[in-house]
């Protein structure tokens, strides 16, 4: 019986390139999945990593605009209107809607800081997603009527992310009854005191723009983490104003703060402070912004 000789040949070339290119996928495929389960584990224990290193470097130019924003001088013809207003209300009034009607959306307008939960970021005009972006943004007179820069109206209302462009507002739902949100802007610093947090559905606008019958700021995010479907409300009722800049008159040598009547019923009427999920308010064709 003779032996049969078997020969192993050798691959082709084209068929030795298919095999590298499919090991090369398979290691491509392997490095995105554990890539994105990192960037999954430090959304969760810190912050999503490539929009915080994205909103970082547009932060230093929100921050160069904001300091540019504060030493603006009043023009000519505005010097001589602020001449007129004896009051620093009046002024800071003046002033504050001179900044609301110039700021085109997304600019730099003010900051916001809250000790308890350690934050301080310069403020932008705007809600929309692209405002977000950059930081958070007080909403816009334009899509919120009711709403308005602080010394203006009544109802100023704040969005900010909480997992992602630096998460700015992640722990508001830590805030509690009695702690502060100071708003400072060019033309002066508002102190509020929070007195309640509320959860409320994605389209209940009128929770936010719904008069109370006091001066307040609301701030906005998404509910819960990680996801859109409801958003959390933090109220603070208007404690005091600091005039800043060209609201202060001058020849008095120096400004002080005055507090607007921050009647008790305010915080009584909403019990200990706690997180709560009222009723539904009137319905409307809005929503509330996505962040």
């Amino acid at each position: 019986m003779s032996d049969v000789l078997f020969t192993m040949r050798k691959p082709k070339p084209s068929r030795r390139r298919g095999l590298r290119l499919a090991r090369l996928a398979a290691w491509v495929a392997i490095l995105l999945g554990v890539l994105a389960l990192v960037d999954t584990a430090l959304t969760l224990a810190w912050r999503e990593p490539i929009t915080a290193l994205i909103a970082s470097l547009r932060e230093e130019g929100v921050e160069r605009q904001l300091t540019i924003v504060e030493h603006e001088s009043p023009s000519q013809r505005e010097r001589k209107v602020l001449a007129t207003l004896r009051a620093e209300r009046r002024r800071i009034h003046f002033l504050a809607q001179r900044l609301e009607r110039r700021a085109a959306d997304g600019s730099a307008v003010g900051r916001i800081t809250i000790p308890r939960i350690h934050i301080s970021y310069a403020m932008v005009k705007g809600s929309g997603e692209p405002e977000l972006e950059l930081g958070p943004g007080i909403y816009s007179k334009a899509e919120f009527p009711a709403t308005t820069f602080p010394g203006v109206g009544s109802i100023t209302a704040i969005a900010g992310h909480r997992t992602t462009w630096l998460e700015p507002f992640r722990r508001v739902n830590e805030l509690h009854r009695g702690e502060k949100i100071f708003v400072t802007m060019p033309y002066a610093r508002f102190t509020y005191i929070i007195t309640h947090l509320r959860i409320v559905p994605e389209d209940d606008v009128q929770a936010v723009t719904a008069p109370t019958g006091s001066t307040h700021v609301v701030l906005s995010a998404c509910y819960p983490l990680f996801s859109a479907e409801k958003r959390i409300l933090v109220f603070g009722a208007l404690a005091s104003v600091t005039p800043r800049g060209a609201a202060v008159i001058r020849e008095r040598g120096h400004s002080g703060a005055f507090a607007p009547a921050l009647s008790a019923a305010v915080f009584a009427a909403h019990g200990r402070g706690k997180v709560t999920s009222g009723a539904r308010s009137p319905a409307s064709a809005r929503r509330l912004p996505r962040s």
